[in-house]
């Protein structure tokens, strides 16, 4: 399974972006799918995550201007991010806990990151 993240650049204070990812692969679920960031010099930190019934979950930090959604059927999950701040700036990093077919097993994937640069 590949996730693959898009949509990272650089954006003025106040500005918004949206960021992709998609999953390739043998799926049989990816749940729940997310998005994490790390800040230069931090750990990595949760953003917010969804899951497959559209659960939501956000960071303090985020909750109001961030949105998570997914499309199922595309094995995408999008990240729609506005009134951005100088703090948000990081490589975001999605995430996504899969499922083979015929398995009761699951794994935790990440995605390569994509770095948004906002500016103040």
């Amino acid at each position: 399974v590949q996730l693959q993240a898009s949509g990272g650049g650089l954006v003025q204070a106040g500005g918004s972006l949206t960021l992709s990812c998609a999953a390739y692969g043998s799926i049989f679920s990816l749940d729940p799918m997310g998005w994490y960031r790390q800040a230069p010099g931090k750990q990595r930190e949760l953003v917010a995550t969804i899951t497959s019934d559209g659960s939501t979950n956000y960071a303090d930090s985020v909750k109001g201007r961030f949105t998570i959604s997914r499309d199922n059927a595309k094995k995408t999950v999008y990240l729609q991010m506005n009134s951005l701040k100088p703090e948000d700036t990081a490589v975001y990093y999605c995430n996504a806990e899969y499922q083979g077919w015929g398995t009761v097993n699951s794994y935790n994937y990440w995605g390569q990151g994509t770095l948004v640069t906002v500016s103040s």
